[in-house]
């Protein structure tokens, strides 16, 4: 199963990879793995079995292997145990480090997590003698504390015997002894070169397939009717994981205001749900706001189907009002559907989106910004017009998946070129 051709096997490792939990690191995975396909590599998914029961399938022409996996901390409840799949759970996987130990022929070993797993990752890597990064994707140095204590807030009380793993690992050091480390957001990136040394950190965004988001005028008006929405409404949207760090009770907050003064506008908000007491929040927001017939709280779509470019197609704009966002791939694929964005000016927000230009930004938390922005969008058409056509502009220029992937090939030559 672990044997391949010599030279261009790549192993990507991420915490977990579940499509019923689609996010974007997934997304990141996904693009990378197709693009190297492309390029002749052969890439492979080695992860756990978080959030999915399928230990080996075929995923878009690469596999994907789960392993068995726990979360090494004494009295976890079921409710805990899925809040950490869903989120920064610290697991311990002792399958998954023996299946890249004995794995051969490897060329790189991409790992997409630190802390236990990512160092095992290391650690069969140097066993191997092979070179090893890791991408971060915002989930080491330019975190809100705030976050950082609702990640960890399942394992709290309870006595964690996983430390010793740990340990054998060299979790401590991973970051100090990784061959590369890749950031998606430029402000993770400011920050953990200033930490770690400029030579080995590196920013890599994130990407998109543009092609996959352009819509008919047929389909968008079908996705607008299945959603409820009248042909002549103004829809505002956020098409993300339903999270406090996303924000969307600020948004809901901004609409109702809005939708005070205009009774055409709606708003859709959709996405996987990995904090349930959020999403239980975010629909007795609605239900309070006086214009819950106008609200559509929806789960996630399927990702690259006509479902999910319909859900953007139904749009008129699309909002991310994030307390932190690394990078906000969610941003390039508005951007790709033709839509004007309204983003937060915070981590990886504030390079990539240019206020004025390819979006309009307001203070993260700042509802009277944000209402602004909304009013601002629906009755500026030329502001729209601009801010599409530069956004649009910017994306293929420089963030397409192949643009991307052949970034990030020159990284491989560059660590590969200390083991030859």
């Amino acid at each position: 199963m672990l044997n391949a051709q010599p030279n261009n096997r790549i192993l990507h490792i991420p915490r977990r990879f579940s499509q019923d939990e689609w996010g974007g690191t997934e997304a990141v995975i996904t693009n990378l793995c197709a693009s190297q396909l492309e390029m002749g590599m052969r890439p492979e998914i080695h992860t756990s079995l978080a959030l999915s029961s399928t230990p080996q399938e075929d995923f878009r022409g690469f596999p994907v292997y789960r392993y068995k996996y726990c979360y090494p901390f004494l009295g976890l409840s079921t409710a805990e145990k899925q809040q950490l799949d869903k989120k920064g759970g610290n697991l311990l996987s002792w399958p998954l480090y023996r299946a890249l130990r004995n794995a051969d022929q490897v060329r790189i070993y991409h790992a997409h997590v630190t802390k236990r797993t990512g160092a095992s990752v290391l650690k069969a890597a140097r066993l191997a003698k092979r070179p090893c990064v890791v991408t971060l994707h915002g989930n080491m140095f330019d975190v809100p504390q705030a976050e950082a204590d609702e990640v960890v807030a399942s394992q709290k009380g309870h006595f964690e015997w996983g430390r010793v793993f740990g340990a054998y690992f060299g979790s401590r050091t991973m970051l100090d002894e990784v061959d590369a480390i890749l950031c998606v957001g430029y402000s993770e990136y400011a920050k953990a070169k200033e930490a770690l040394g400029a030579d080995r950190v590196h920013f890599l965004p994130n990407g998109v397939h543009p092609e996959r988001f352009v819509a008919s005028d047929a389909e968008r008006a079908a996705a607008r009717a299945e959603l409820g929405f009248a042909a002549d409404s103004f829809i505002y949207g956020c098409i993300s994981r339903l999270d406090p760090q996303k924000n969307q009770l600020l948004l809901i907050e901004a609409f109702t205001a809005i939708a005070k003064q205009n009774p055409k506008a709606g708003l859709l908000i959709c996405g996987p749900m990995t904090n349930a007491d959020y999403a239980a929040k975010l629909e007795a927001a609605a239900q309070a706001s006086g214009y819950a017939e106008r609200i559509r709280i929806l789960p996630p779509v399927t990702p690259d189907t006509a479902e999910h470019r319909g859900r953007f197609a139904a749009l008129d704009c699309f909002v991310l009002p994030s307390r932190h966002e690394p990078f906000g791939i969610v941003v390039l694929e508005a951007w790709a559907a033709g839509k004007p964005v309204i983003a937060a000016n915070v981590g990886g927000l504030q390079r990539l989106v240019r206020s004025g230009r390819t979006g309009l930004k307001f203070e993260s938390g700042q509802a009277e910004e944000l209402i602004a922005c909304m009013r601002q969008i629906a009755e500026q058409a030329q502001v729209r017009a601009d801010l599409i056509q530069s956004a649009h502009a910017e994306v293929k220029a420089s963030y397409t998946w192949p643009q991307i992937a052949q970034q990030l090939e020159t990284i491989y030559q560059q660590v590969e070129a200390k083991y030859q």
